[in-house]
C-alpha cells in the first residue's frame, strides 16, 4: 500500500475517531449530569427516537429534499441568463443589479408569509422561497467568473479574429464554470435552509414541520433527529455537486 493511501486512511480514521469522541463525550455528559431529554437528549436517545419515527422521518426527508432540489434547479436555471445579461450589458447591470441586491437583502423569513399568502399552502411556496435563497449566490459567482477572464486571453482571441460568440463559448464559459460550481455549493446549503423556512411558516409535512411539532410537544429527541436528517441532506447535496464538478471541470485545479 502506497504512502498516500496510508495517509488517506489515517486521515479518515482520525476524523472518524474525533467524531466518535465528541458523541461519546456528549453521551457521558448527558448521563453524568442527568440532563433532561427535553432540554438536551443524549445521542442514544436521538438514535432511539429516529428509529421509532423512522417512516415519518424518511417521508419528511423526501418532502424537504424534493423542495430543495426543485427550488435549487429552478434558481440555477433562472440565475444563468440574468448573469449573462448583467455581465455584458451596462444598462441592465445599472438597473437590475440594485433591484436584485435589494431583494437579496430582505430576510427570507419576512418574505415567506407573503409568498404563502400569494401561492397558498402547498409545495410551491417552499420552492419559491428556495429559489429566492439560491438565486443571488449563483448569480454573483457566475458574473465574477465572466469578469475573471484575463485581458491577455481576450486580446489573443481578438487577434485570432474570434467572434464574440466563439469567445464566450470557448473562453468565458470555461473560466466561469468553476465559479458557477462555487455558487452552486453555497446555494445548495442555503436551499435546505430556505425549504425549512417555508415549512416553519406554513406546512403540514417536511422536516421543518416535524421540528415545529416535536418542539411544541417537548419531544426534543425527535427534533434533534430531524435536524440530523437536515444536516445529512445538506452534506450529501454539497458533495454531490462537488463530485459533478470534479467530473466536468477537469481543467481547473
Amino acid at each position: 500500500m502506497t504512502t498516500n493511501r496510508w495517509n488517506a486512511l489515517f486521515s479518515h480514521g482520525t476524523t472518524t475517531l474525533i467524531y466518535a469522541l465528541i458523541l461519546g463525550f456528549w453521551e457521558l455528559c448527558a448521563r453524568l449530569f442527568k440532563i433532561p431529554s427535553w432540554i438536551l437528549p443524549a445521542p442514544s436517545e436521538i438514535a432511539s427516537s429516529a428509529a421509532a419515527w423512522g417512516p415519518e422521518l424518511l417521508y419528511s426527508s423526501w418532502v424537504t429534499l424534493n423542495e430543495t432540489v426543485v427550488g435549487f434547479l429552478l434558481g440555477l436555471v433562472l440565475s444563468l441568463p440574468f448573469a449573462v445579461i448583467i455581465a455584458f450589458t451596462t444598462t441592465a447591470r445599472r438597473i437590475l443589479y440594485p433591484i436584485l441586491l435589494a431583494l437579496q437583502s430582505i430576510p427570507k423569513i419576512a418574505l415567506a408569509p407573503l409568498v404563502i399568502l400569494w401561492l397558498g399552502i402547498g409545495q410551491w411556496p417552499k420552492i419559491v422561497i428556495v429559489i429566492l435563497v439560491c438565486f443571488f449566490p449563483i448569480l454573483v459567482n457566475v458574473i465574477a467568473g465572466f469578469e475573471a477572464v484575463p485581458r491577455s486571453m481576450l486580446d489573443l482571441m481578438h487577434s485570432l479574429r474570434a467572434s464574440k460568440i466563439t469567445t464566450f463559448r470557448r473562453l468565458r464559459i470555461p473560466i466561469a464554470t468553476p465559479y458557477l460550481f462555487t455558487g452552486c455549493k453555497i446555494a445548495i446549503t442555503l436551499a435546505v435552509i430556505g425549504a425549512v423556512i417555508g415549512e416553519f411558516v406554513a406546512a403540514q409535512e417536511g422536516l421543518g414541520y416535524m421540528i415545529l411539532i416535536s418542539t411544541s410537544q417537548a419531544q426534543t429527541p425527535l427534533a434533534f433527529a430531524s435536524i440530523v436528517a437536515l444536516t445529512i441532506i445538506s452534506v450529501v447535496l454539497f458533495y454531490a455537486i462537488e463530485l459533478i464538478e470534479k467530473q466536468l471541470v477537469t481543467w481547473s485545479p
